[in-house]
Parts: C-alpha cells; structure tokens; sequence
C-alpha cells in the first residue's frame, strides 16, 4: 500500500525518524513521513530531512514526493530524521481551521450553502461558498463578529473517520476541497473507504484531510477582508488570521479614528455624522441642478433668437454652462424653436448634445458632427449625445456654424 502522510492525524509532530524507500535527484521518497503534501488548497509542509531544506511535498500515486533543495547524501534504506518548519506547519493548521469557522458562520447567516474553492496564502485565506446570494447581500461584519465568536467560545475541534457511505448519508457533513486527501483505505483485508471527518463542537462538521488545532482558541483573532462574486453562484470570502488579522483590525481602528477626527466627532458618532453630512449633499447636489436648470432655461431663451437656416431646416447651435445629463434632460423644449438643436458643453471632456423631431435623424447629426473630431456617441433618431471631445465647446461651435 502507498505511502501516506500521518500528518493530518497528527499534526503536533514536528520531528520523526524513517528509513528512506527511493531517491531520484533531489526527490525523496519515505517509508513514514508526517509531511503534509500540497492538497485542496492547503500548502505543503516545510522543513527538512537529512539536514536537507525541503521546498515541496506531493501526493503522487506512487507515494509521496519530497522535493529538496538539493540532492541529498543519503540511499535507499538509509535511516534519515525529517524536521517540519514549526512556524509554516502552525500557520496552515489555523487557518485551515479557521476557514471551517467562517463557513460554519456562513451556515448561520445562508440557508443553502456549499464549498465552491478554498486555499491558504501567505497572508490571506480564500474560501469560495456555493450560493444563490450575492456578495452585496452578505454583510462581512456579521460574518466576522460570528466567525470570531466562535474561537472566543474556545470550542473543541475533533477529527474521526466514517465510511463514505454514512459521510454522504449525514447531512451536516459538507464535503470540501480537501476530501480527497479525507479518503484512506483501511486495513489491506478491508476493502471500504473511510472519509476522515473534522468536528468543531456544535459549528461545523466537514468531510476534510487537512491539518487543524485542537480548539478554536488557538486560531487567534480573523479579519474578513473582502466579499466578491468570482462566478455564477460564487461568493469568494477572503480574510486573515494572526498578526496580518490583527494589523487589518489595526488598520481600520486607525482609519475610523482618522475620519472620526475629520468629522469633528468621537467614534461612537461617526454613522450618526456621515449620515447629517450625506442630507447635506444631497441636498445641496439638488439646489445646484436646479441652479444649473434655471441657468439652463436662459440660456435657451438667448439660443431661440440666434437660430439660422441650412439645407432648409432652422438650426439651433450653441454652448451650454451646465452638465451633459442635464441638457439631455432638457433639450428636447427647444425643438419648438428650431429643426436641429446642437447644444455643445464641457463635463470633464467636450460633449455634444443633439435633438430633432426625427427629420433630419439625430443621431446621424450627431454623427456629421463627431466625423471632424475624436470621440464618439450614438443614440436615436430624436436624441443623440457624443462625448470624449478633446477641442473646447467654443471650436466645436464654430466648426458648426462655419459649415
């Protein structure tokens, strides 16, 4: 029977002595290793074996592969002592952890959920959870106060094996990307697969080979970071464990207190602040369109007594002091007054507003227009709008005129 890592069932091991089974270059094969290979979206364990730095471990069909940094001094059969990097090994085993608190937060706050993706990276952990939901309707917060309860509780994390068939039959079990390093042969007279099973007492219970602690208190503090929609029925969660937790949490106590200071208030009062002063835009974003409106109105007042004729149709053409959205909003009154309503503006770039009554079709108007300059735009046959105009307004309306 192939190798296999003892890791998992004992995670705590952090030095072990075997006898070497191969060596192929810098490759090596072990008769008992407690390496963790690379799997599911855990990394493999680092350290070394032989005084030798290992740079990777891999599950092959074979056995698993130890990859060195260098060729090693030792043969088949050869008694060898393998080390695993404390720091790495302690690392992965918290945050695999911690990705089974924050989907048993998940449980809490979805009413259908599965594992859509998982992976451990230096500073961050990703967990994708199948779901209908959007990431907009789930509110990182919740999640995290949930997920960070849950280690406060100190609760007792389990791993046991069932057979496949009552994993499957228990429906609490949620199978992940980890379960096919769950899955071990037993005895060499036993023919039933076994799925190994990780418990956190009354939170979550997963099919998963994976390296754990033994209680949520030693994951230490999460941090959730961001919620994103990767794909069709995906909700990607990304957050941190340990110190990069602890600097985020750092991080935004120090940016509250930065606008809290901005706002003239204590924290406490911030929302209460942001809220007052949103009214206040709103309502002073509301009196300024209605400025540029009435501005707007005289404008045109002067523009209906400047009217000119070409190829038979009265032409309006003329700038305007106010925004793009607004003169489209508008336009439309001066068609009373004219065939052709060119009304030509500056909103970050030049724009060029265009309205008839169908004859001549605006937007092949509006597309005579754009054909002596950049940009571009398009609409209907009553209302055009261009944009994107690197000349001013003035030279866009003189071009018009000249013509």
């Amino acid at each position: 029977m192939k190798t296999a890592t003892r890791a998992a069932a004992n995670p705590e091991t952090l030095s072990f002595e075997t006898t070497v089974e191969n060596v192929e270059k810098s490759s090596v094969w072990l008769d008992e290793t407690y390496f963790y290979p690379e799997g599911g979206g855990q990394p493999a364990d680092r350290g070394t074996i032989a005084g030798v730095r290992v740079v990777d471990v891999q599950q092959h069909d074979d056995g698993i592969e130890h990859v060195l940094a260098e060729s090693p001094s030792v043969s088949a059969g050869d008694r060898v002592t393998g080390v695993i990097d404390d720091d790495a090994r302690t690392y992965a085993m918290r945050a695999h952890t911690a990705s089974h608190v924050v989907y048993g937060a998940a449980r809490r706050l979805l009413d259908s959920l599965g594992y859509g993706g998982f992976d451990i990276a230096d500073d961050h952990v990703r967990i994708d959870l199948a779901t209908s939901r959007s990431a907009s309707e789930i509110d990182p917060s919740r999640l995290e106060q949930l997920a960070n309860t849950a280690v406060w509780e100190s609760r007792s994390v389990e791993w046991y094996t069932m057979t496949e068939s009552e994993a499957h039959d228990a429906d609490e079990v949620v199978f992940n990307q980890t379960t096919a390093n769950a899955t071990e042969t037993k005895a060499a007279d036993d023919d039933a697969e076994t799925v190994r099973i990780v418990e956190i007492d009354g939170w979550d219970v997963a099919a998963c080979g994976g390296t754990h602690v033994a209680n949520t208190i030693e994951i230490g503090p999460i941090a959730v970071a961001s919620l994103s929609n990767p794909g069709a029925g995906l909700v990607r969660v990304e957050f941190s464990v340990g110190p990069d937790a602890i600097e985020r949490h750092h991080q935004r106590g120090t940016t509250l207190s930065r606008v809290a200071s901005r706002l003239d208030t204590g924290v406490d009062g911030v929302v209460d602040r942001a809220e007052m002063l949103v009214k206040q835009v709103e309502r002073l974003e509301d009196d300024l369109d209605a400025l540029r409106r009435e501005a707007l109105c005289g404008r045109f007042e002067t523009l209906a007594a400047d009217t000119f004729e070409r190829d038979g149709d009265r032409w309006i053409v003329g700038t305007v002091p106010t925004t793009a959205r607004t003169v489209a909003d508008e336009i439309g009154s001066l068609t009373d007054a004219a065939d052709v309503v060119v009304l030509v503006g500056r909103d970050g770039t030049t724009f060029v507003v265009v309205a008839t009554e169908g004859e001549p079709p605006a937007d092949a108007v509006l597309s005579t227009v754009l054909d002596g300059f950049d940009g571009g735009g398009g609409g209907s046959p009553t209302l055009a709008q261009g944009g994107g105009i690197s000349a001013p307004p003035e030279a866009v309306v003189s071009t018009l005129r000249e013509q």
